[in-house]
């Protein structure tokens, strides 16, 4: 009877790491591929309430965790197809988030991110636009 609900637990444990019945390191993989479409350098981010910023596009992470910044989090993916996919990630003590990013074009992309940042919420829609090379 203890040797079926360790394997029981066991089994669940590992579903945790599943997503759509593949291992999640298959997804993360995956992930990078919809990402790498995305040309590095100086991005534009027009929010829908009419604020911008730049950024500096150099790895993935600074288009998933644009709230909570290139710290250390736990990411992990929801769903993705050739041109989109949507991530959950979670920064210890500040919080976490769901960002989906639609790849348009390599230089025009769709950033939608909420979450809660150091017990705020936050959720922000974004027009990414590559203007050149990062300074």
């Amino acid at each position: 009877m203890l040797y079926k609900r360790i394997f029981c637990a066991a089994l669940a444990g590992t579903s945790l790491f599943l997503v759509n019945g593949v291992p999640a390191e298959a997804h993360r993989s995956s992930t990078q591929a919809v990402l790498s479409q995305i040309e590095r350098g100086q991005w534009l981010l027009k929010e829908r309430l009419g604020s911008e910023r730049k950024i500096c596009f150099t790895a993935p992470v600074n288009f998933i965790q644009i709230a909570h910044g290139n710290g250390p989090c736990d990411q992990f993916v929801i769903s993705q197809d050739q041109h989109a996919a949507t991530v959950s990630y979670s920064c210890d003590g500040h919080g976490k988030g769901r960002t989906t990013i639609t790849v348009e074009t390599p230089r025009l992309v769709k950033i939608e991110t909420q979450g809660v940042l150091d017990g705020s919420p936050f959720e922000q829609e974004y027009e990414a636009r590559r203007t050149g090379a990062c300074s």
